[in-house]
Parts: structure tokens; C-alpha cells; sequence
């Protein structure tokens, strides 16, 4: 069986296949390089018959929307480092942990003097090495006698004796301002009433060594190591 097209059928199906060729271009230009929308004054897309939302052939970047084209929502990436990353140039260091600290010392003397002892020296030696970087307050130094003598005597004995303490921190690199320093001679003895009664003698200078000191102390903050 033939089939015969007369000229106005093939005219109307010329008409057909120009209308699909410009729906399919018009669908494949819409993209998000088109041109601007054309919108109504109620700020509205204009479709076209085909449902197609028409565009002008000039203008500026396209305005997007919800009706003409598919919405894609902007990812927003949140950057966490590797437990094992090297950390950045000039981040600040973890705080200090700082302790409180309490450092003292007796130093012993022989009756009647303010020479230091080997001992003592021994004593503060290791007392400066103890007190070393500590961020601290005044180191207190404080001298005392026994009851033996004057009262004026036992009070420049004890003064020198403080005296004798304080010059040998010094040297060890102690800064001299650092050292505060008291006399109080035989008023406030160690040993307590009624002990050391005999006076003048070997049994009761001995009983006495207690009273015969210079006690300092030193307190302060240093990091927790």
C-alpha cells in the first residue's frame, strides 16, 4: 500500500519538525552559561507554550531559579587535621603547670662564733642548687644565740652569724637584694625551759647547740616537671 502527501501535509509536517528542532535546541540551551530570564513585572519567569522558561538573547549572568532550573545547594567543607599532623608555625604552646614550693635550712654554729662550718657551707651549697630557676620571694634569714653571755653579746653574735649565711649565698650567685636578713640573739631559743640549767660548761654548751643556728627559708612557684 502507498501512501500520498499532498503539498499542505507536507507543508504542515515542515512546520512540525522546524517547532521540534527549536524546542530541542531551546531545551539544550538551558544551562548555566544561558542568558538572563525574561520576567514579568511581577518579577516572575515567562514560559513559554512548551513550559520552557524564555531567555534573552543578551544581558548579564542568568538569574536562577527554582522554576526554570534545578536547584543545587552549596556544600560547605569543614576541615579537621589529622590526629597525627605536625602542629601549625606559631601556634601557641600548651600553658605552664606551676607548683608551689617551701625550701629551708638550719645551719649549726659552735658556741661563741660565726664561722661557718664544713657542714654548713655543705648545707647551703645545696640549698642554692634547691632554690636554682624557682620564681620566688625574698629568701629569709634569720640568726639566733644560745643564752650564754649578755644579751648584748648574744645579739651581735647573732647578727653576725646571719651575716656569715647571707655572704656565702651570695657567692653562690644569689643576688644580694634577694637576701633579707634578722638578728634576735638569744630570745627565741629552741631548746625550751628547764633544759641546759648548768651554765658554763661542756654538758651545757652542748645542750645549748640547738640555739646556735641561722634558719632561712625560701618560697616560690617553678613549672611542674
Amino acid at each position: 500500500m502507498s501512501t500520498t502527501f499532498d503539498r499542505k501535509q507536507l507543508r504542515f509536517a515542515a512546520a512540525c519538525a522546524l517547532a521540534l528542532g527549536a524546542l530541542s535546541a531551546t531545551a539544550q540551551a538551558q544551562t548555566q552559561d544561558e542568558h538572563g530570564l525574561v520576567t514579568s513585572s511581577d518579577g516572575m519567569p515567562v514560559m513559554n507554550g512548551f513550559g520552557l522558561c524564555v531567555h534573552s538573547g543578551f544581558g548579564p549572568a542568568p538569574q536562577w531559579t527554582l522554576g526554570c532550573h534545578e536547584y543545587v545547594p552549596m556544600k560547605v567543607v569543614q576541615y579537621t587535621a589529622p590526629n597525627d599532623a605536625p602542629a601549625a608555625a606559631g601556634a601557641a604552646a600548651a600553658p605552664l603547670v606551676y607548683e608551689t614550693v617551701t625550701f629551708d635550712a638550719n645551719i649549726l654554729f659552735d658556741s661563741d662564733k660565726s664561722t661557718l662550718r664544713p657542714l654548713g657551707r655543705d648545707k647551703l651549697d645545696q640549698f642554692a642548687k634547691l632554690i636554682s630557676g624557682l620564681e620566688s620571694q625574698n629568701i629569709l634569714a634569720i640568726g639566733y644565740s644560745d643564752r650564754m653571755g649578755t644579751q648584748e653579746a648574744n645579739q651581735i653574735l647573732s647578727q653576725q652569724r646571719v651575716d656569715a649565711v647571707k655572704a656565702y649565698l651570695v657567692g653562690t650567685g644569689i643576688a644580694a637584694d634577694r637576701v633579707q636578713t634578722s638578728a634576735r640573739g638569744e630570745t627565741r631559743p629552741t631548746t625550751v625551759a628547764g633544759e641546759c640549767k648548768d651554765a658554763n660548761n661542756t654538758k651545757n654548751v652542748a645542750c645549748m647547740q640547738p640555739d646556735r643556728h641561722v634558719f632561712i627559708e625560701v618560697s616560690g612557684t617553678r613549672p611542674v616537671k
